[in-house]
């Protein structure tokens, strides 16, 4: 089956490891609907810059961890082809003395409930006290301290633990209703999970809110181990003690 050359062309941002995948993935989508990936190639669609397969930079042999997301950003500046990292932060930390998270973190909900999670998780948080003075006393120690600064070192460190940031459904377009787009991507979704699922050591599914009752449809993903919450724009997020036991440990928010 012949996939477009524009959907080959995005193999490059991918590790060697996962390119006979990603193509069975793609034949896969071609085969439910043959009409899809013509369509999409002359398209204009998130991620831009053939960044389609950038998660899959984490080679398949270090995945321990499938982080899900929904679908790329609505934004050219967020959507990466990372799941749940947005490309428009920089800075994790307000640069006020009595700030907190910065100001991009607190626009961007899920990150913000993700972070004060991760800050309870740590101990350095109480539950019941997530804002203000407390959130500001953790900035001041992040900035003079051991602590990551940016986005992109948090991103770093959930793949040093072997996680691969996948979204669920690869393009987003402004035009086009999500539910079709993650509908014609579900194929390929499965076969990734197939790959993933036959190893030796199955990784872990770590699935957010509704992204885990659409999913589970798949027999290949309702038999890995997952780990489960409410999505992270829920505030109960920050509370969730299943989500401190798995990422408390990492200590994802120092640099080693």
């Amino acid at each position: 089956m012949t996939i477009p050359p524009h959907f080959l062309a995005a193999l490059d941002k991918a590790d060697p490891s996962w390119h006979p995948t990603l193509v069975a993935g793609l034949e896969a989508v071609a085969a439910a609907d043959p009409a899809y990936l013509p369509a999409l190639a002359q398209d204009t669609y998130l991620p831009t810059d053939l960044r389609l397969f950038a998660a899959f930079a984490q080679p398949l042999d270090r995945v321990r961890y499938v982080l899900v997301g929904e679908g790329p950003y609505p934004r050219a500046e967020s959507a990466t082809g990372i799941g749940f990292m947005d490309g428009a932060v920089g800075s994790l930390w307000s640069d006020d003395a009595d700030g907190g998270l910065s100001k991009r973190v607190n626009r961007a909900t899920s990150l913000r409930n993700f972070m004060k999670m991760l800050l309870v998780a740590d101990g350095q948080l109480d539950v019941t006290e997530t804002a203000g003075v407390a959130l500001a006393a953790c900035a001041r120690r992040a900035r003079g301290g051991a602590a990551i600064g940016t986005l992109a070192e948090l991103q770093a460190r959930l793949m040093d633990h072997g996680f691969l940031l996948l979204n669920a459904s690869l393009v987003f377009r402004p035009h086009v209703a999500p539910v079709k787009d993650a509908r014609a991507w579900l194929p390929f979704f499965a076969t990734v999970v197939d790959v993933l699922a036959a190893r030796p050591e199955q990784p872990r599914l770590v699935l957010w809110g509704k992204i885990a009752e659409q999913l589970n449809k798949l027999p290949a993903v309702a038999a890995m181990p997952q780990a489960v919450a409410e999505h992270p724009y829920n505030l109960s997020f920050i509370g969730n003690a299943d989500m401190h036991a798995l990422f408390g440990p990492m200590r994802l928010l120092y640099r080693s």
